[in-house]
């Protein structure tokens, strides 16, 4: 099967082996580019679905190259070889086609397990403040934490300045192994949420929570967050990619 990757589109919901249904919506905020991206992929051998949001560093076109380079890759060796394996794979392509320190991004990858373990765990890596959350029809949890100053400071008790929040300690080209996120549910059933910041740092947990849980298709609730985070005042490129798991 093809990797899907991309920008600023909604795709079609393709109902995947296993019952997951996912959607995304990338829109441009007051940005001279999107560069953010997502992509999804199913490896036909292992069976597993691979799910992936990036967010370019800065304003340019490397950033944008290096956010759906990083996607599609990840999500391709993500699938195979799980969520970790993805990040790395995405790193080895920035270095080999962008010698440019600007092609950069931060991402997470999720990866759900084959279709012959619908309740399986769901694998999920990242860098940087690209977010994963659950909605398992009574909870929200958001799975992975924020790779910025801020959430460093506030780990030490220290109260951090709001830019903070978007200065980020691990990204794509530059990340070690060792600093690599990491985070396993124990179910995957329910809805499947990938952000960038211009979503989620828009959008507290509770009108995340609000958006999830209402009736509608995968591809409807991400365009929900999209512009709920947009009307929200988000200055910021928005993308939002869900994924209904039954």
């Amino acid at each position: 099967m093809q990797t899907t990757a991309s920008i600023a589109i909604v795709r079609p919901e393709q109902p995947r082996p296993g019952g997951i249904i996912p959607g995304g919506v990338s829109r441009r905020g007051r940005r001279s580019l999107n560069a953010d991206a997502y992509a999804t992929y199913t490896d036909p051998i292992v069976g597993r679905a691979a799910f992936v949001v990036a967010d370019g560093i800065g304003d340019n076109l490397l950033a944008a190259r290096a956010a759906r380079t990083a996607a599609s890759v990840a999500a391709r060796m993500g699938a195979r070889g799980g969520a970790v394996a993805g990040v790395f794979a995405a790193q080895q392509e920035l270095l080999r086609q962008f010698p440019e320190q600007q092609a950069d991004c931060v991402l997470v990858v999720a990866v759900l397990p084959a279709a012959g373990r619908p309740d399986g765990p769901c694998d999920i890596a990242w860098v940087g403040d690209t977010r994963a959350y659950r909605w398992n029809g009574r909870v929200l949890h958001q799975i992975t934490t924020d790779h910025t100053v801020a959430e460093f400071m506030r780990a030490k008790g220290i109260a951090p300045s709001g830019r903070m929040d978007h200065l980020v300690t691990t990204s794509a080209r530059t990340v070690r192994p060792a600093a690599i996120g990491r985070a396993c549910t124990g179910s995957s059933r329910g809805r499947l949420l990938l952000s960038t910041d211009g979503v989620h740092k828009r959008l507290d947990m509770v009108e995340i929570k609000a958006v999830l849980a209402a009736d509608g298709s995968a591809g409807s609730v991400a365009e929900a967050l999209v512009d709920s985070a947009l009307q929200a005042g988000s200055t910021d490129n928005t993308t939002a990619l869900v994924v209904d798991c039954r």
